[in-house]
């Protein structure tokens, strides 16, 4: 097993049949732990903690691994909580306490055209606190041939979190002119969202924003129920195929190509 300690706290790089439970992992310049093409790790009772004003400074990031599992822990920063990169495949997220931080992110994906896909990634029983985000999938708009497939996010509450569920197909942090201005490439397809309930800090609680060239599929909307200031929240959709069940708050998409 291969551990690296620099400017972010603690790496696994390169390492198979990894194991850690109750360890505090705080103030990295940049992520706090970082899992890079590693196969069948286990994170269990951590605390992964920066400040809520430092960019940059993701809780566990994870790439180019398999058979990962992160549970029972306590999450805080100044970035994503928990980032998904690409080559991530097997990913089991389980029992977590996020706040503050922008939530769990697949991505952002797509920067390059040939890159690999995210795919089996379960995110279950976890409670966000004043995230500026919760569950978000960003890729960049520009050609690429990578994925994201067999998504579920369930059991799922949030209180006060500013933008609850995205889907932003259109990613650009700084949305000015070197934004990309083209369409993702990245197939987003069999994404479900089930059981998500309790506040939203703003009235637009879903957003879902698709490619033009390969509009989202197989997105599941099931037992949705968030408010905001005790009033039912709305939700956008663009170039999306969704299936909604038992869905009381948000509203129902409204499909616009």
């Amino acid at each position: 097993m291969a551990i690296v300690l620099a400017s972010y706290t603690l790496t696994f790089y390169n390492s198979n049949n990894i194991t850690m439970s109750g360890v505090m992992v705080q103030n990295s310049q940049k992520f706090q732990i970082l899992v890079d093409g590693c196969h069948n790790v286990k994170l269990q009772g951590m605390k992964v903690l920066a400040q809520g004003n430092n960019k940059n400074t993701d809780g566990i990031h994870v790439k180019l691994s398999s058979g990962v599992s992160i549970m029972k822990s306590q999450i805080g920063t100044g970035d994503d909580c928990i980032s998904i990169s690409p080559g991530t495949s097997n990913l089991w997220i389980e029992g977590i306490a996020y706040g503050p931080g922008h939530g769990i992110s697949i991505g952002s994906l797509g920067w390059k055209q040939q890159e690999l896909g995210v795919q089996n990634v379960t995110i279950n029983t976890v409670t966000f606190s004043g995230t500026t985000n919760s569950v978000r999938v960003k890729t960049w708009a520009r050609p690429s041939n990578g994925f994201v497939r067999n998504i579920l996010f369930q059991h799922i509450v949030m209180v006060n979190v500013k933008s609850p569920i995205i889907i932003d197909q259109n990613y650009c942090p700084n949305h000015d002119a070197s934004c990309p201005q083209q369409s993702s490439g990245i197939k987003i397809s069999d994404v479900t969202y089930q059981d998500i309930r309790e506040t939203s800090a703003t009235k637009i609680a879903l957003k879902l924003d698709c490619s033009i060239t390969n509009p989202c599929s197989g997105v599941i909307l099931e037992d949705l129920n968030l408010s905001y200031q005790n009033q039912q929240t709305e939700a956008s959709c663009v170039n999306a195929r969704e299936r909604v069940s038992g869905l009381q708050k948000p509203n129902n998409c409204l499909l616009k190509n």
